[in-house]
């Protein structure tokens, strides 16, 4: 919409951003078509919070809805969550994995002239300093992230995909335990909950884990969601539904300059007033035509699926810290997840990774049944301070980001689709978003 400022001030409804009123000056509305390129959970919250508005909302992505990391996630919703991924000693940690076979890290060797710059940059926002800054603006975003999830779905089909159970990390010794405590640290400097469970604790929550876990530490405020393709693919079906409209569209070039915004493929092109650049690891190459060099990498992830009857085994995601092996109890089955790879997005999979845990997983829920169901891999889009880039594009105030999500992507989709929103209906968000700003770097 366009917005002509009144004079007159009204009260603004209450928003999930803020959460209190607020006081602004009026606007007299008219519709915008807006663009938002990537359907994955950012792409498809900030289409459905800006058709909410009144635009005219077109969504576009290379593939189907859902089809890059949105797809393989945990499905975990962690309300609060504020470690930042570069933390003091993660370097000296990062160099170490780079031998061991079950390393929760790899870096394709080919791919590191590449990624040195990036390295680099992350090695200074893992001083404590730095740490301490990331942390308080990574939970700035995550404590709005139950609320924009229940704003979004609220009255719809989308709500049953949510379900509670929290989020369960479990220790197997006194000394991993001990590792954890600068990151309850971070928690407590931003009164973000948790729990610490002893070992009977955790078997009351977690019968069938196998009874080698000292510690646990409980997100007791946390969703789930056991199906994040059929959320997704559900929010673009209500999307549609409302008036709006998807199509497979895989844009390479951007022309800003006449009064419209013109999308070019290879044979045809689209226009609109406003463009949402929310493609996550494919986003870099659109953020560059846009007058912004960015430096965003692909922390690829994997999963494996295990059979159905072995996703009854747990109640919820359950994270091992000593192997980072994660499993999470999916309606497709048992996922098994927990190896990240620092590689280009062209590269081809190498899933030898991810069926090296298996022993791992065996060994921390005894009962599963290891045949192997599918396997995958998607890639995140990462930055060196682990915040997204959400804002305005330097050059051009018609360009708005909401990429680099990196790990959180599930988490803080819906509260940056309402933050997209207020930024283009010129409201204020109710949160400072200098942090996250594409000119930071």
């Amino acid at each position: 919409m366009h917005y002509d400022r009144v004079d007159e001030k009204i009260p603004v409804q209450y928003h999930p951003s803020s959460g209190f009123q607020k006081y602004n000056v009026q606007y007299v509305v008219s519709e915008l078509t807006v663009i938002v390129v990537g359907a994955g959970i950012v792409g498809a919250s900030s289409a459905l919070a800006l058709q909410r508005d009144g635009h005219k909302v077109i969504l576009i992505d290379r593939e189907a809805p859902c089809a890059g990391a949105s797809f393989g996630n945990a499905g975990a919703i962690v309300n609060a969550s504020c470690a930042p991924t570069a933390m003091p000693g993660i370097v000296i940690d990062a160099l170490r994995m780079l031998g061991q076979p079950l390393a929760p890290l790899s870096i394709r060797p080919a791919y590191l002239p590449r990624l040195l710059p990036w390295m680099l940059r992350f090695a200074l926002e893992s001083r404590r300093s730095k740490v301490v800054e990331n942390a308080r603006n990574l939970h700035a975003l995550t404590r709005h992230s139950i609320k924009g999830w229940r704003e979004l779905t609220r009255a719809t089909e989308l709500e049953k995909h949510l379900y509670d159970g929290g989020w369960l990390t479990v220790y197997e010794s006194e000394s991993s335990f001990a590792k954890s405590a600068y990151e309850r640290e971070l928690e407590d400097a931003n009164n973000a909950p948790y729990e610490i469970l002893s070992d009977t604790d955790i078997r009351d929550l977690e019968p069938n884990l196998a009874p080698i876990f000292q510690y646990g530490i409980f997100n007791r405020d946390s969703l789930r969601i056991t199906n994040p393709q059929r959320l997704v693919q559900g929010m673009v079906d209500l999307l549609i539904a409302r008036g709006g409209s998807y199509k497979r569209f895989n844009v390479q070039a951007m022309d800003l300059q006449g009064p419209q915004i013109l999308l070019k493929n290879a044979s045809s092109s689209m226009s609109c007033d406003k463009v949402v650049i929310a493609a996550g690891a494919w986003s870099k190459p659109l953020a560059r035509q846009a007058g912004d060099r960015l430096p965003l990498e692909t922390e690829r992830g994997y999963h494996l699926m295990l059979p159905v009857e072995s996703s009854r085994l747990l109640s919820r995601p359950v994270l091992n810290a000593e192997s980072n092996c994660v499993l999470v109890p999916m309606e497709s089955g048992l996922r098994l997840t927990g190896q990240d790879e620092l590689a280009s997005v062209e590269a081809p999979p190498d899933y030898r990774r991810i069926r090296r845990l298996l022993p791992a997983a065996k060994r921390m829920l005894p009962a599963i049944d290891p045949t192997e169901q599918s396997v995958w891999m998607g890639c995140r889009p990462s930055l060196p301070d682990s915040l997204p880039v959400i804002g305005l594009a330097k050059h051009n105030s018609n360009v708005v980001y909401a990429f680099g999500h990196q790990h959180l992507g599930m988490t803080m989709g819906p509260a940056t689709g309402l933050i997209v929103a207020d930024l283009i209906a010129g409201r204020d968000p109710g949160i400072d978003l200098t942090p996250y700003r594409p000119g930071r770097y």
